[in-house]
């Protein structure tokens, strides 16, 4: 298949994806019990100001209407603003981007060769007592959720030997990204590395890698290329699950980022913030997983 047209294809399933989040978020939203007009109201609200602020912000239209609405504006790049602040929603994504994008892309930036070198060294001693250590410690870590492993490691670095700030309120300094970015790379590490380890098994059993062996040749030059498919491919599931622990992340740690305000959209029912995290979200994943598979596509054409 052409490139281009493979290309094309799945960006047009990527946007009937995206769309089909952004509704299916606006759904669930108002699904939720109360909405912004109690959350504005106060602790004792009043009915008739809650009637007041809903028709005030425009919640006591129609859901279909609302939703179109909405869409005619995103289209344009425009995703209104927060019920709550009334700030544009475009706006507080920007402001909260900074610190999520460092977390994000340090743990992929460090994912990637991390896990390919424990992958492959497990590979070429594959029963070693190297081996055999790696793959018992990759299943145990890869069993503690994100949470249970960031409380653990804030109370003895952070608190207990106070070794690395507990929290990010002082600033995304070096410092105080060890801790979040450790927590976030674990598991997605501990996966990785034993699809590498295994795809790079499968790939030094093969005749061609053998006989490149037998002519001299180096035959990790010539297993790695056919490993990295499905580890490839793996990365970019990596990253859904990358957005989800970002968000405990932040919880943890005290990171003003965009985990932080989507926790704070959904207790306060902000449903424009909401939509606009969930397109930014969707459009990334979509981004990710079509970027991956084009590798693999270069990697295997007749894949």
């Amino acid at each position: 298949m052409n490139l281009a047209r493979y290309v094309g294809r799945r960006l047009a399933v990527g946007v009937l994806q995206v769309a089909g989040v952004a509704c299916l978020v606006f759904l669930m939203a108002e699904a939720l019990p109360g909405d912004a007009a109690v959350v504005l109201a106060g602790d004792q609200p009043d009915p008739a100001r809650i009637e007041q602020i809903r028709a005030g912000l425009g919640l006591d239209r129609p859901l279909t209407e609302r939703l179109a609405a909405w869409a005619a504006t995103a289209i344009r790049g425009d995703f209104g603003a927060s019920l709550v602040s009334g700030r544009p929603v475009s706006e507080i994504m920007m402001d909260a981007l900074g610190p999520t994008a460092v977390l994000a892309g340090i743990t992929l930036l460090l994912l990637v060769p991390l896990s390919i070198l424990f992958g492959v060294a497990a590979a070429l001693r594959e029963g070693s007592r190297a081996d055999r250590a790696l793959t018992a410690a990759s299943t145990a870590l890869y069993a503690v959720p994100e949470f249970a492993l960031a409380i653990v490691l804030v109370a003895v670095f952070g608190v207990a030997l106070a070794w690395l700030p507990p929290t990010g309120l002082g600033g995304l300094t070096p410092a105080a990204l060890v801790l979040p970015v450790t927590v976030l790379l674990v598991r997605p590490v501990c996966s990785t590395g034993r699809l590498v380890r295994s795809a790079m098994l499968d790939a030094l059993a093969t005749p061609y890698v053998g006989h490149a062996r037998r002519l001299g040749l180096n035959r990790l030059a010539h297993a790695l290329p056919n490993a990295l498919i499905p580890a490839v491919q793996h990365l970019a599931r990596t990253v859904d699950w990358l957005l989800g622990g970002v968000i405990v992340v932040e919880a943890v740690f005290v990171v003003p980022g965009l985990g932080t305000v989507l926790a704070d959209a959904v207790g306060r029912r902000d449903l424009p913030v909401l939509q606009g995290l969930a397109l930014l979200f969707a459009a990334t994943t979509v981004s990710v997983n079509l970027l991956a598979d084009v590798a693999a596509f270069r990697l295997a054409p007749r894949a």
